[in-house]
């Protein structure tokens, strides 16, 4: 009897959400009726199925819309935050920037080459680079997922051609997102594509996994790990943390907020 009763009590707490009713006022007439006879609303219930199954669906829908609200409130908030304590990721003297290297826009990404949202990410990013121009510099680091069979072994290729040509890395870089389902096919994939952008294959095949790389990539899902990247494609913009594949207007968003703030100049 106790479980029924606290069942009907969640359960008429929504119907009751739909008249204006205060919260206390809910909570004690269901307290009471509950005393009084539990009972009765089980026969109030199926006495009006249909009613009360429509009652549900209507609470339930509004209490779902409350709750994304919430979250998204919650979001903002914590976006907000970031402008005046930005996150600060690591750009080595050897980084692989597109761009110029003083521009006011950083973009940093880690990102999961066999990852399909990443290849969202990837047409977003040459879609800031095109508004921006000399004004933003982009950085790609390595957030390979366990689950894609085929995702580090592509970021290690990756890291063994920028040790040879920066150029042919990127060529690399945008020729994988251009032909992401091509890398179902593995290494064979890889080596062709490798041949294709002009990498030394005999160096390459040193290089690809050998302690220099790999501690390049770990080094990148560290940073990422510490900045709460879980998943990919997670972007840095002036260190405003966009964990997710947004459209380029959610970028363009942060950029304005930067500048009214007086972060950004451009």
């Amino acid at each position: 009897m106790k479980s029924i009763s606290k069942t009907i009590a969640l359960l008429m707490v929504g119907i009751l959400a739909f008249s204006c009713t205060s919260e206390k006022q809910i909570k004690d007439q269901v307290k009471k009726a509950l005393e009084d006879d539990p009972m009765l609303f089980i026969s109030a219930i199926e006495k009006n199925p249909v009613a009360f199954a429509e009652a549900m669906r209507g609470a339930i829908s509004k209490a779902q819309t409350e709750l994304k609200k919430k979250q998204e409130d919650d979001e903002a908030k914590k976006l907000e935050e970031k402008f005046d304590k930005p996150l600060v990721p690591e750009i080595r003297k050897d980084e692989m920037i597109r761009g110029k290297k003083d521009a006011p826009l950083t973009l940093v990404e880690y990102s999961d080459y066999e990852c399909p949202f990443c290849s969202r990410g990837f047409n977003t990013v040459m879609e800031l680079i095109a508004k921006y121009g000399d004004n933003i510099r982009f950085v790609y680091k390595h957030l390979p997922l366990s689950f894609h069979r085929n995702a580090m072994i592509a970021s290690q290729y990756h890291e063994a051609i920028r040790l040879q040509s920066e150029a042919k890395a990127w060529k690399f870089h945008d020729e994988i997102f251009k032909n992401q389902g091509k890398l179902k096919s593995g290494e064979a994939f890889l080596k062709n594509l490798a041949k294709e952008v002009g990498a030394d294959m005999g160096k390459l095949a040193k290089d690809v996994k050998s302690k220099e790389v790999q501690d390049r990539i770990a080094a990148d899902m560290k940073e990422a790990a510490g900045f709460g990247m879980q998943g990919t494609p997670g972007f840095l913009l002036n260190g405003i943390p966009v964990k997710g594949a947004y459209p380029a207007s959610y970028f363009f968003d942060i950029v304005e907020k930067l500048k009214k703030k007086g972060k950004v100049k451009i």
